[in-house]
């Protein structure tokens, strides 16, 4: 644990190797990071400064966090590129003053060994199983069915609500309308999104789905997701009660 001006924060050591590239150029590669929990949700990682490829150029500007305390912004100059206000240290942190955050997106590629991650380091306290159900799942938006399926794969991840991943045959395509949205996860990939069209009325990036997920999620290849949070879902014919998440 560190502590800060408002208690202790999680930190973690991390035995993987961790790059980071921009410009096409490592810019860190450590076996010495540490994961931070600067907030409950996941994670982040921080280097060792001795083991930056890149400089860091101070901004100037200080960033306050409300757990860690004052932090000194930076530019990050490496070989082929430049990512401003992409790093931050908190210098006078005993446990993390030799370490340097890089901000995950302003990078271009991070890679835990040789093997790329997305969007976040993935939190070793969370866990996503993913099971084959023979029960009825029925969903419904306004009184109309959308999909009906007995062969589901049920997706159960750390903090979440139950995903019901339905055979897109159980689902009526008729009702489904391409998106431009994509997003990613760092346990599942790149997922697409299908807007949902009732008479004159568009819901917009109703349903999910995967085609090539990451290996550990590749039973949900193919399969479609609706949010929970704005469908009537019933298993076998009990309705399942909306959950209040982020994505309400």
């Amino acid at each position: 644990m560190a502590e800060t001006n408002t208690g202790p924060i999680r930190v973690e050591p991390c035995a993987k190797r961790v790059r980071a590239y921009l410009g096409g150029h490592p810019v860190a590669d450590t076996v010495a990071s540490r994961l931070v929990w600067e907030h409950p949700y996941y994670p982040t990682y921080y280097i060792p400064v001795a083991d930056l490829r890149a400089k860091l150029e101070p901004t100037g500007v200080t960033r306050e966090h409300p757990a860690l305390g004052a932090g000194t912004e930076f530019d990050v100059a490496g070989d082929s590129g430049a990512a401003p206000a992409a790093a931050v240290r908190y210098l006078d942190s005993p446990e993390l003053g030799d370490l340097v955050r890089l901000d995950f997106q302003a990078m271009d590629e991070w890679f835990e060994e040789d093997e790329p991650i997305y969007v976040h380091p993935r939190d070793p306290y969370s866990r996503v199983d993913i099971l084959a159900s023979s029960r009825r799942i029925r969903v419904e938006l306004n009184g109309e069915t959308l999909a009906d399926s007995r062969s589901a794969r049920i997706l159960f991840e750390t903090g979440l609500p139950p995903r019901y991943y339905l055979p897109l045959t159980d689902v009526r395509q008729d009702l489904l309308r391409p998106s431009p949205t994509s997003s990613q996860c760092p346990y599942k990939g790149t997922a697409e999104y299908r807007h949902v069209r009732l008479g004159e009325e568009e819901f917009r990036d109703l349903v999910w789905l995967y085609r090539t997920p990451l290996p550990e999620s590749q039973k949900v290849a193919g399969l479609a997701c609706f949010y929970n949070e704005k469908v009537d879902i019933y298993v076998d014919e009990v309705l399942q009660p909306r959950p209040n998440t982020p994505f309400s």
